[in-house]
């Protein structure tokens, strides 16, 4: 080391740590004596195991702290994969962190059973929207072909007797209007997606509200012999938006009209309490089955599956009201026994 530093070593080592003396040697020469200066020497040795020590711990602890983040990051890889390939398979198991993370699988568990729970009911909705609209565009055809029919005859035979042509007249108006009717229902499966209710809340006279919509259907039940018979307090009121609430109400007498027994009454009434009110719509017709009843507020399910009946649109109508009941804070629900159907709209009182 002194030869790599060209003495300067041994000169900081002699001239710091030796202590230099002139003494005579035994052949009576006067000679420099050095003798290591030992205190110094032990400070300078011990600082420098010090420092040692000092270093090799801060390189430990270093190496320590990458070796624990690599391996923090290691296991978070391998959990993000296990998580990962979890939530996409099909089984649920609680096996899949070790036991300290129980509350994490117990949280995983869940998620991933409402996963599937709201996954299937969009596989079942999109399954019923695509065969309602198969069935629509088939349906589309034969009353398209009846009117084309129809005014083809009227404009080959001009001469053609009067009440032969009142009759073909009559024909193609009531398939017109089928045809309407079922473009109305592609309206409807289009639009639903694309709207953006917005509520715009104000104080409703419901009793005026309920009797107006009363003498609007009186059309729609007069062919089968219904009637609506409206029990509402006079002054009862109820806050929320006029349009999107008369919208409820109609969809659901809608309903209780196309399943009612003809000659039947439709009762409406509705019960004030401290912080609500509760509308009803009740019908006699054939009881809901309790399977059916729990899912006649989902988007595209129609109660009557069969296409030829003239019951139920596009599936919509109670689908829309329960956005809308719930939009105003409150819930919507059906009950069905002994051939009596019963809609029950609550609504809160304020805002």
């Amino acid at each position: 080391m002194d030869q790599v530093f060209n003495g300067m070593f041994a000169d900081w080592l002699k001239k710091n740590y030796f202590i230099g003396s002139y003494d005579y040697s035994d052949s009576g020469e006067y000679v420099s004596v050095a003798e290591y200066d030992w205190f110094r020497l032990k400070k300078l040795l011990v600082g420098f195991v010090g420092v040692t020590i000092a270093l090799w711990i801060v390189s430990i602890s270093i190496c320590s702290h990458f070796h624990a983040k690599a391996k923090v990051k290691r296991t978070v890889t391998v959990i993000s994969n296990e998580i990962h390939d979890y939530m996409q398979g099909e089984d649920i198991t609680t096996d899949l962190l070790p036991k300290e993370h129980s509350e994490i699988v117990t949280q995983l568990v869940s998620l991933k059973a409402m996963m599937q729970r709201h996954e299937q009911l969009l596989k079942e909705e999109a399954a019923r929207k695509n065969d309602l609209i198969t069935y629509l565009a088939h349906d589309l055809k034969t009353p398209l072909t009846s009117v084309i029919g129809y005014l083809s005859l009227l404009e080959e035979i001009p001469e053609m007797p009067l009440a032969q042509r009142a009759r073909y007249v009559n024909i193609t108006l009531d398939k017109a209007k089928r045809l309407e009717k079922l473009i109305n229902e592609f309206f409807d499966i289009t639009r639903y997606n694309l709207q953006q209710i917005v509520l715009e809340k104000e104080t409703i006279d419901l009793h005026y509200m309920l009797m107006q919509m009363s003498d609007e259907f009186y059309p729609i039940l007069q062919p089968h012999g219904n009637t609506i018979e409206l029990r509402v307090d006079e002054n009862m009121a109820v806050y929320g938006d006029a349009e999107k609430l008369a919208r409820v109400f109609n969809n659901i007498l809608k309903n209780a009209v196309a399943y009612s027994y003809p000659n039947t009454v439709i009762r409406v009434w509705a019960e004030c309490s401290a912080c609500d009110v509760q509308v009803f719509f009740q019908n006699r017709g054939r009881t809901i089955p309790e399977h059916k009843l729990e899912s006649i507020f989902d988007k595209f399910f129609r109660l009557d599956e069969a296409r030829a009946t003239n019951t139920g649109g596009a599936g919509l109508g109670l689908a829309i009201a329960k956005e809308i009941v719930q939009l105003h804070g409150g819930s919507i629900f059906a009950s069905s026994e002994n051939e009596t159907t019963t809609f029950t709209v609550k609504l809160p009182l304020n805002d």
